[in-house]
């Protein structure tokens, strides 16, 4: 099974909020970027937004090694 590719993203966020996302993703045993993912997924959800999956993606999902 082949490794999916990401998209970098790198943004400024004040360090107060920055502590609260580290100390959120360590209660739920996640990394930082895993953290902020969930969020966003959670989100989009919540407000009826689509997230589409990359073709790559499409053709993995499901896939089992």
């Amino acid at each position: 099974m082949g490794t999916i590719k990401t998209a970098t993203l790198t943004f400024r966020i004040d360090p107060g909020l920055k502590e609260a996302l580290r100390v959120a993703a360590e209660q739920e045993h996640r990394s930082i970027a895993n953290m902020i993912e969930v969020l966003i997924r959670d989100h989009c959800e919540q407000c009826g937004i689509a997230i589409s999956l990359s073709d790559e993606a499409k053709n993995n999902s499901g896939a089992r090694s």
